[in-house]
């Protein structure tokens, strides 16, 4: 029940303190005089919610600060809202309550995601929010018909939070969580619900035929592995006794490559033997053929070298000659006949001495010359058939040192050599490819071939009996045979691994499947209780909203006779989505459509009342009606008003308080009404005056 509602600063009202106690309370005054200001009071206190386009603008013009304080009780409890706004439009809310005198905070402000809502706990409170509230409990102006004009399926919402069954969502949803919680637990510890039974049954079905298949599968697998592991027996049986002839076969092979290598390699070595003594043979006999001339060749170039010691003595000699004939010539030149007359004694002579003609001096000289050129010509030649012999001696020289070096003395030691180069052109005729087993004793070119070609031979012999060609075929049939087992091997372990992991998940299955069996039947149990009991739509909601359906159309129905109007009678019927209006005049259906304004506000106004009647036993049990005469005549106007004061009267203890809201002053002379407050609009703001 409210108790005073107070503003400072709220609106038009610069300070206004009103109280209220059960009956009705009417306000009056002209449009614009603050009147409606106290609905937005009222809830802007409680829920922090109003009727005006903004917050900030509910801050009177010029203040700093407003607030908007309502008193109210619930039971024997007291409480006290208050919501504050500063000039920023910052809100501040703090919900007391009033115990042995004394103020407590039990809520303050909106930090809902710490859990704090003043809104919340008056929502808990009261049992409602604001828009249920503002539809049950508060007509607004020109909105008194809206109940009628609504969403049908907001009439059942309302309708369910009037009666209660709302609340039944929670304990719906609780239980859901609950049903989901307990699910949950299940999963944590399973892995599963009951919800997934079908898929679990199919799993096992598959896992049975699965199972069925395989161990058929598996004992075929095994019975064929002994089989393969027996075959195997034999051939590794028959391989044991075939490897040391294996190993022999594989010693012929060795000891012939060796022998060959040895073979290739000691031609190798005669034909460079070969090819070094060919060149010894070719240069020792061709330094033994000119070693032969050395005494010759020695004698002739001592001989060519005193001829030419003598023909330098008779150059040098000539030359001595021609020196001196030169000098005879350079005193002849001087000497003439003058007049017959000698000229070193100028006596009387007919000719010089030959010694000092000149003609005799020239011809002397042209014959030495001569003799020079010959001479010359002649040590020319001598010295080039020396320096051929030098040359010579050179080469005997040399030659003498290649057969020295060689140990040829004489055509003997070439005979020797030439024989030796013989043999080895025979020995080096032909080098083997490979060694032919049949004629081995060819390859005996020396004592250490002689040796592997005996060891050959006897290992030969002891194989002679054995197919090495078959033998590797045995060895492929092994491989071939181990790979086939350990195909069959992995096959078994696949069949083996597969066939137990289905065994396993078969009895996990199973055994999940056993206790999801019982969570079923206790899931069910409260699925069933979810569904009949807290379900809106199930047996208990829809018996209490058809009891409160009929207790508010009965009472309805009794406001509406009052009104004088052609409508006696209103029903409401719950239907599957929303709540169906019928009104009636005797037995006469009326169409909602086809009333009158005033029959529509004389419908809207008595489900109103007849509500506000059934929610006498809630926790905030008042109706406002704002301007509830709009579109009634005066008559019915005053019937309205002897209509909710007789109301009160009658149930006095089901609806605690009436504030009705209008500017017709006139319709309350002498009439049941026990406050009255006048509003009056002036400069300083809303001045309220009680009547």
């Amino acid at each position: 029940m409210l108790q005073s509602v107070e503003l400072e600063n709220f609106l038009s009202h610069k300070k206004t303190k009103l109280t209220f106690d059960k009956g009705v309370t009417v306000f009056v005054g002209q449009n614009g005089a603050g009147k409606s200001s106290i609905i937005d009071a009222i809830t802007f206190a409680l829920f922090g919610e109003h009727l005006r386009k903004s917050t900030k603008g509910l801050l009177q013009r010029g203040s700093n600060q407003s607030y908007a304080k309502v008193e109210f009780s619930i039971g024997n409890r007291q409480f006290e809202a208050v919501r504050k706004i500063d000039s920023k439009g910052t809100v501040g809310a703090v919900l007391y309550e009033k115990i042995n005198g004394e103020s407590a905070p039990l809520a303050a402000g909106e930090r809902r995601q710490f859990g704090e809502s003043m809104t919340k706990t008056i929502e808990d409170l009261i049992g409602l929010d604001f828009e249920k509230l503002k539809i049950a409990s508060i007509v607004q102006q020109g909105e008194l018909q809206a109940i009628i004009e609504a969403d049908p399926k907001k009439f059942k919402e309302l309708v369910n939070a009037i009666i209660g069954i709302d609340k039944l969502d929670i304990a719906y949803e609780s239980m859901k969580k609950s049903i989901d919680s307990f699910r949950t637990t299940i999963r944590s510890r399973l892995n599963y619900d009951d919800t997934n039974m079908d898929t679990l049954q199919s799993r096992v079905d598959m896992l049975s035929k699965e199972i069925a298949t395989l161990e058929p599968q598996k004992r075929k697998l095994e019975a064929d592995k002994i089989l393969q592991e027996k075959d195997l027996a034999i051939i590794q049986q028959n391989i044991e006794l075939g490897t040391p002839k294996e190993l022999q076969i594989k010693e012929i092979e060795n000891k012939k490559e060796d022998l060959l290598r040895y073979l290739r390699d000691s031609i190798v070595r005669m034909k460079q033997d070969l090819v070094t003594k060919e060149k010894r043979l070719a240069d020792c006999s061709n330094s033994l053929s000119i070693s032969s001339a050395k005494f010759q060749v020695e004698s002739d170039a001592k001989q060519a070298q005193l001829d030419i010691d003598r023909i330098n003595t008779e150059l040098r000699q000539v030359g001595e000659k021609i020196a001196s004939i030169q000098s005879q010539q350079d005193i002849a030149n001087r000497l003439h006949l003058v007049d017959g007359k000698c000229p070193v004694c100028d006596s009387k002579v007919d000719k010089l001495n030959p010694l000092f003609d000149e003609k005799y001096i020239a011809t002397e000289l042209d014959a030495l010359k001569k003799k020079t050129e010959t001479i010359t010509k002649e040590i020319a030649t001598v010295q080039s058939k020396k320096r051929d012999l030098d040359l010579k001696l050179q080469q005997i020289t040399k030659a003498e040192g290649i057969l020295s070096s060689n140990n040829i003395k004489n055509q003997s030691d070439l005979i020797r050599l030439e024989e030796e180069i013989s043999q080895l052109q025979i020995n080096t005729r032909d080098i083997p490819i490979e060694i032919n087993t049949g004629n081995l004793m060819q390859y005996a070119i020396d004592e250490y071939a002689s040796s592997a070609i005996k060891s050959i031979s006897t290992l030969v012999e002891d194989t002679r009996d054995f197919d090495i060609n078959e033998f590797k075929s045995l060895k492929l049939k092994l491989e071939q045979q181990r790979r086939a087992l350990g195909t069959l091997d992995q096959e078994v372990v696949a069949v083996n691994t597969k066939l137990k992991i289905y065994q396993d998940d078969f009895e996990k299955i199973t055994q999940i499947l056993l206790e999801l069996h019982e969570v079923k039947q206790y899931v069910s149990s409260l699925e069933t209780i979810r569904s009949q009991i807290y379900n809106r739509d199930g047996p208990v909601a829809t018996s209490l909203r058809s009891w409160a359906l009929g207790t508010i159309s009965q009472k309805a129905s009794e406001y509406l006779s009052t009104f004088n109007v052609k409508i006696q009678r209103i029903t409401l019927e719950d239907k599957a989505r929303d709540i169906g209006i019928t009104c009636y005049a005797g037995n006469l259906e009326l169409d909602l459509e086809s009333l009158s304004g005033g029959e529509k506000v004389s419908v809207a106004l008595a489900l109103r009342l007849g509500m506000a009647h059934f929610m006498g036993s809630s926790n905030l049990n008042f109706i406002i009606l704002d301007e509830p005469t709009t579109h009634l005549d005066q008559e019915r106007r005053k019937s309205l008003v002897n209509v909710l004061g007789q109301a009160f009267e009658s149930n006095i203890d089901a609806i605690s308080q009436f504030i009705i809201i209008t500017h017709d002053s006139d319709i309350f002379e002498n009439s049941n009404i026990d406050a009255i407050y006048d509003f009056k609009s002036t400069p300083e703001g809303t001045i309220v005056t009680p009547i």
